[in-house]
């Protein structure tokens, strides 16, 4: 397979992949067992909210929208990345490329401004509690969630559109996925300016939104600490799991920018593939198993499901 011009590239080849031999079938089966329990647990939560009306809320709308921005994000990827862990040769087409890159990187992004979207959701809640309703209506709802979703489309649609006019003079990817920088690490041209440019706008896309989520659970904390114990249990219940989601997503993305940041010649190529899996599978696995397991009414609406279908059959 060749390509006819250096400087447009017709195909991508990923070189993190070793041959395994047998041993790629297990490998195999353990990540589509990841694959299909990522899709199932998040389903479960998404037909859970949909069906149930006392889950029309603006907490579980949101918590809603991650669940499917998990699937979006596990679709794009993971049948891929399946079929290269059962063959010999590990090459991607370059329009292909470019929609697997577009998908991973604005499910990334889709992540943190929900996770913004939600904490500003408890903030009101907890902090404001006489205007929630007032302020959270159902237009302010689809605002929002209109803003967490088009945000990164439009920051990253720019990006996306530089790195396909780019002239590239080499083909081969050292991931496991597409990925904006290592693309245009490819390139003939400097890159210094899109380079710095990428580098500010991620950076002020994750701190912006990680200063906000920690100024709200302080300000929560500070006024959990002045109410009685049953409204700090209460709220607790309700920010315990959006913090340790939050905290989970952070690592992740750090793991993937810190492969950014050094020669991926002298990384071991084991080290490329978990830190850039864990952000497409740690979030995915964890964010429908936390809200869940702990929050008690999607808790009770999937027993009550589980109940009426072990009564049918």
């Amino acid at each position: 397979m060749k390509s006819n011009n250096s400087l447009t590239p017709s195909y991508f080849q990923f070189t993190v992949f070793a041959d395994y031999g047998p041993l790629r079938y297990l490998f195999f089966s353990l990540s589509l067992l990841i694959y299909v329990t990522i899709i199932s647990a998040n389903l479960v939560i998404v037909l859970s909210v949909c069906l149930e009306n006392s889950l029309h809320q603006p907490m579980y709308i949101f918590i809603c929208s991650l669940c499917l921005n998990s699937l979006y994000g596990s679709t794009g990827f993971f049948p891929r990345f399946l079929m290269d862990l059962l063959s010999d040769t590990h090459f991607i087409l370059r329009p292909l490329c470019f929609t697997e890159m577009y998908i991973t990187n604005t499910y990334v992004a889709n992540e943190v401004t929900l996770l913004t979207v939600m904490a500003y959701d408890r903030f009101v809640a907890i902090c404001q509690p006489l205007h929630y309703h007032s302020k959270m209506t159902f237009s302010t709802v689809l605002m929002l969630l209109f803003f967490a979703v088009l945000y990164p489309v439009s920051v990253l649609g720019c990006f996306f559109y530089l790195a396909t006019t780019l002239p590239l003079c080499g083909n081969k990817l050292q991931r496991v996925f597409c990925n904006c920088w290592t693309l245009i690490s490819l390139s003939c041209v400097d890159t210094t300016v899109i380079n710095t440019a990428s580098q500010f706008v991620v950076l002020t896309s994750i701190f912006i939104p990680l200063s906000f989520v920690l100024y709200t659970y302080l300000r929560i904390l500070l006024v959990g600490r002045r109410s009685s114990s049953e409204f700090r249990g209460k709220a607790l219940q309700t920010c315990l799991p959006h913090i340790v989601t939050f905290g989970n997503y952070c690592i992740s993305v750090f793991c993937e920018i810190s492969l950014s940041w050094y020669k991926l010649d002298a990384v071991n190529s084991f080290v490329i593939v978990a830190l850039s899996l864990e952000v497409l599978i740690i979030p995915p696995m964890s964010n429908p198993l936390v809200y869940g397991l702990n929050l008690p009414q999607i808790r009770a609406v999937i027993f009550y499901f589980l109940r009426v279908e072990k009564m049918a059959l």
